[in-house]
């Protein structure tokens, strides 16, 4: 169960971002062999100015149309990450327009125990899911 915190400068029509979302969502569901329905999404977009991403010093041009993922999930293997990031990077290329050096991806891995879905339940630890 990805949790998926999606930030972007603002600009994009909601139709733009319901695309760039709903891509994301395919890979996760291909990649990370998310279950149907396994969507958790958060959206937000920022005011001009306030998401700054750097290069790191490995010459990468950023622009405004730059998309920072972190990504909450666990059981991930290293190599599930890495095509994580090439299925992202090309497919919200082909389908968005994303140029590759504006996509920042962070996974951030976690455990059953730090999950609740609702009803102040522990659903992973109580045997529901």
């Amino acid at each position: 169960m990805p949790l998926v915190r999606i930030d972007v400068t603002q600009g994009r029509s909601p139709q733009e971002l319901r695309q760039l979302a709903d891509v994301v969502q395919e890979v996760m569901e291909d990649v990370f062999a998310a279950p149907p329905r396994d969507r958790y999404q958060v959206v937000t977009e920022h005011p001009a100015g306030q998401v700054i991403c750097q290069d790191t010093g490995l010459g990468l041009e950023r622009t405004d149309d730059l998309v920072v993922l972190q990504v909450f999930q666990q059981g991930r293997t290293q190599e599930q990450k890495k095509a994580l990031y090439a299925t992202l990077a090309q497919r919200l290329q082909e389908r968005c327009g994303l140029a590759p050096s504006d996509l920042v991806v962070s996974l951030t891995a976690n455990d059953p125990e730090d999950w609740s879905f609702g009803m102040g339940r522990a659903q992973f630890l109580e045997g529901d899911l």
